[in-house]
């Protein structure tokens, strides 16, 4: 489940504020499937690409949201210098903590 797969990766988030988790995938749309982008970082969940609620007790992404790669970021993210670290990759890789290195 997705919600359950990020309540996981926010978890680890929280124990590495030297990281940025990108999440990037679809969410279901007026017209179809559409391109997401969400960022985790200390914990907590951020969509870059559509609006989310202000209760950090939901999940940022609907059930129906596809997650097709990850890429790990270092943090705190500096746009003009952004530094990858690991990825693209499965979401559920980065479910080991010791990915996240």
């Amino acid at each position: 489940m997705v919600s359950e797969l990020l309540d996981r990766l926010e978890e680890i988030s929280r124990s590495r504020p030297d990281r940025v988790l990108r999440l990037t995938g679809d969410l279901p749309g007026d017209s179809g499937m559409e391109p997401f982008e969400l960022l985790i970082f200390r914990g907590f969940s951020s969509s870059v690409s559509h609006p989310t609620g202000f209760d950090p007790d939901q999940p940022a992404l609907p059930e129906s949201a596809r997650l097709e790669a990850a890429e790990l970021l270092q943090g705190p993210l500096n746009p003009a210098a952004e530094q990858r670290l690991a990825g693209p990759m499965e979401p559920q890789l980065l479910l080991d903590p010791a990915r996240w290195g």
